[in-house]
């Protein structure tokens, strides 16, 4: 409305929208497809490659026992890790329309790709393994920030919105902003905006630290997140030479109007 282009703007995202809710509600069942709770693989991973749990070691560094700035910070990134891709989706319409349908369907993409891993393979959180006593106490640092809100019983809230607590694997929440930084470097050149990957690091760092996800999580993410970019290039630029090759004219230069 505020651009005068209501219309435009309903044909252009209630698809999108419409995907993504249908993903969303796929999301939440995914838990019922598939009762075989994975714990181990992510746990045995992290071990492996650092010799102990990162979310361990970050606590030890970061968490001691009061809320800090940076707990904001990376729960704040935490919570909007949706709404960002939102919002670049209208900057895309808005400067460089001819990519818009291509981070669209490379959102959409990436999105169900991993609601199909949650349904072949459920992955179990750090914080419920450590509910679970198999791996040591953690503080699940989320519940602390609701309670700095007001909102005192988080766990009963998070319940009631009929989340999926074992899709862990791939981490969206580190997919999203890597695919993000890739389209705004497409859109803007890595030169200009270099700094927007403290972005995705940050919240690698943030999900590993709050107990939300274990680094395989987050290298999964990122391969996803990297594979749903590239594919979309892909894809779209087939799809640009076949329109190119069965409509010449489109492409057709201009005549030059005589004097």
């Amino acid at each position: 409305m505020i651009f005068g282009q209501t219309r435009t703007f309903v044909l252009r995202f209630a698809p999108f929208c419409a995907l993504l809710l249908v993903y969303e509600s796929f999301r939440s069942i995914a838990d019922n497809l598939n009762t075989s709770v994975n714990f181990w693989p992510m746990i045995n991973f992290d071990i492996t490659i650092f010799g102990t749990l990162p979310t361990v070691a970050l606590q030890s560094w970061l968490w001691h026992g009061a809320l800090s700035w940076y707990d904001f910070y990376f729960y704040f990134l935490y919570t909007i890790h949706f709404v960002v891709p939102l919002v670049l989706a209208v900057v895309i319409w808005k400067i460089r329309p001819w990519l818009y349908w291509q981070f669209v369907a490379a959102l959409v993409g990436l999105s169900f790709a991993a609601f199909i891993t949650y349904v072949v393979f459920p992955a179990a959180p750090p914080w419920m393994a450590s509910d679970m006593g198999l791996i040591q106490q953690i503080h699940r640092i989320s519940g602390d920030v609701w309670g700095a809100m007001g909102i005192q019983n988080f766990s009963t809230v998070y319940n009631n919105l009929s989340p999926n607590l074992v899709a862990a694997v791939p981490s969206l929440h580190s997919a999203y902003p890597l695919l993000f930084t890739q389209f705004v470097w497409l859109i803007f050149g890595f030169k200009r905006t270099w700094w927007v990957i403290f972005y995705p690091i940050s919240m690698w760092i943030g999900v590993v630290y709050m107990g939300e996800h274990y680094v395989m999580d987050v290298v999964l993410g990122i391969i996803y997140a990297v594979a749903a970019y590239y594919a979309s290039i892909f894809v779209f630029a087939k799809a640009k030479k076949r329109f190119k090759r069965l409509s010449p004219e489109y492409y057709a230069p201009v005549p030059a109007v005589a004097d």
